[in-house]
């Protein structure tokens, strides 16, 4: 099986291909005596499952995941996808929760901050499940202002800030300009969050898009496995 032909099927390049043995995410291509490398049709299912995957899992995951099923390991391959879609639920979640909580007075509200005013940098992160130093790198550029303890010098973090995070945390799923998102919080500190709550749609849709992309690669990674059993 010639390499233009299956670059031609999935309409990429040649060079695509060849990118892809390189990396090891394909089992190792004979070549024949002239050179030219040797196509066999579980190459072309390698090839047809890593295109139809890439657009749900990207290409790190793709890198992970492939050299897990040539070594014959795909039980660890298929919990790196459920792994994956775990992962692709709580974002759902968060941004749903986001939503909920645009209006001001419902953080408030919610019985676990009700007995507590002031929380660290650590269950901050926890809570919105961003990293301390994207929190740090947000209050470097001003999009949050957290007050320091005067004894500890350590940051308190308040319910405001725990919705502002969740806010750019979301925002930045759609928009990755910070003077966009610098713009949407200012907005919301006049309570205005007509354009925030477009913006978090925007998240959702997008996370019902990757979902739906995933289901796509998941199903040609079953095609892939049918293959190989044969």
């Amino acid at each position: 099986m010639r390499g233009t032909d299956i670059a031609k099927q999935l309409n990429i390049s040649t060079s695509a291909l060849r990118h892809y043995e390189s990396w090891g995410i394909i089992p190792k291509v004979e070549r024949q005596n002239n050179g030219y490398r040797i196509y066999t049709t579980i190459h072309q299912s390698y090839f047809t499952c890593i295109r139809e995957m890439m657009p749900g899992f990207g290409t790190d995951f793709i890198k992970t995941i492939f050299p897990m099923v040539i070594s014959g390991d795909i039980i660890s391959a298929i919990w790196e996808i459920n792994k994956k879609q775990v992962t692709l639920y709580s974002e759902k979640e968060r941004i749903e929760y986001t939503i909920e909580i645009l209006e001001p007075d419902v953080l408030a509200s919610i019985p676990k901050y009700k007995n507590k005013t002031v929380f660290s940098i650590g269950e901050v992160a926890k809570e919105a499940g961003v990293s301390t130093s994207a929190i740090r790198h947000w209050e470097k550029e001003g999009l949050i202002n957290a007050k320091r303890n005067s004894d500890s010098n350590f940051r308190q973090f308040t319910i405001n800030d725990i919705r502002k995070i969740y806010i750019i945390r979301t925002v930045q799923r759609t928009v990755f300009s910070l003077d966009t998102v610098r713009s949407v919080l200012e907005e919301v500190e006049k309570n205005n969050i007509t354009q925030t709550r477009e913006i978090a749609n925007k998240a959702l849709e997008e996370v019902n898009r990757v979902l739906l992309n995933q289901f796509k690669g998941i199903a040609a990674f079953h095609k892939l496995l049918d293959t190989l059993s044969r």
